[in-house]
């Protein structure tokens, strides 16, 4: 019966305002994109638990919260802010919110850590990381391999030489760390609270290509012709750069 509520729930953004989201212990569930504001009557995430945000929800509105031990909140990369706010709340030793950018690739950059504004009201916390580093930057191209050598005859020709292989792409830099806004009571104890900004790692640099073999001569019973030298292997390209640190801006009320 649970299940089917919580389904409901989901699928009808009309009954997010009064739903339950319950994410059992060492299990993970994964919002669907049905809206981009979400409001939330009680959100309870059990110990080892995950609750996955889609790209597409700018803001999430939580009357209580209850994050248990290294319980996850995992909100994924995206272009707009994300605004989580939390009336009342208890949250255990080692919970997280993430909001870490993506890794590069060969087809797109590094994506930054995703802006943040959370307010915490009521909420008494253990400990919390807030994770908003920037995604590392895709790897350098291989360098091509160079061609081997033409061979040589066995009486008369001369063999070419390997050509040397090409220097390996550079990586690219690192995505920015994401910025965050923190809005809590002037006595909320900041001492328990973990911010990573870190920018993202660059790229790694991209191997060069492996030298072409010299020509040789083949099948000569008696007389062949010298065989050519090998070429050179290609440079290692550059590491790509790290990313900027973001920021924190931390407002007491």
């Amino acid at each position: 019966m649970r299940s089917l509520l919580l389904l409901a729930a989901l699928s009808s953004p009309l009954a997010l305002a009064q739903s339950l989201i319950d994410v059992q212990s060492h299990a993970l569930l994964r919002l669907p994109a049905a809206t981009s504001v979400l409001r939330v009557e009680r959100l309870h995430v059990a110990d080892h638990g995950t609750l996955l945000i889609p790209s597409g929800l700018t803001e999430m509105h939580v009357a209580e919260l209850r994050l248990g031990r290294d319980a996850r909140i995992a909100v994924a990369p995206g272009e707009q802010a994300f605004r989580l706010d939390v009336v009342n709340g208890e949250i255990a030793a080692g919970a997280q919110i993430s909001v870490r950018g993506a890794p590069g690739s060969f087809l797109r950059p590094a994506l930054p850590g995703r802006t943040l504004s959370i307010r915490l009201a009521d909420v008494a916390a253990q400990t919390l990381l807030i994770d908003a580093r920037g995604g590392m930057g895709a790897p350098g191209y291989a360098g091509l391999d160079g061609a081997d050598g033409k061979p040589g005859g066995c009486t008369w020709g001369q063999a070419g030489r390997g050509h040397d292989g090409l220097t390996g792409g550079d990586g690219q830099a690192g995505a920015r760390g994401g910025q965050v806004r923190l809005e809590v009571p002037v006595d909320f104890p900041l001492q328990r609270l973990q911010v990573l900004l870190d920018g993202g790692a660059g790229g790694a640099a991209g191997n060069g290509g492996n030298a072409g073999v010299g020509g040789a001569s083949k099948g000569c019973w008696l007389y062949s012709t010298e065989p050519a030298r090998d070429g050179r292997p290609g440079q290692t390209g550059q590491s790509g750069a790290a990313g900027a640190a973001g920021s924190l801006d931390v407002v007491r009320f």
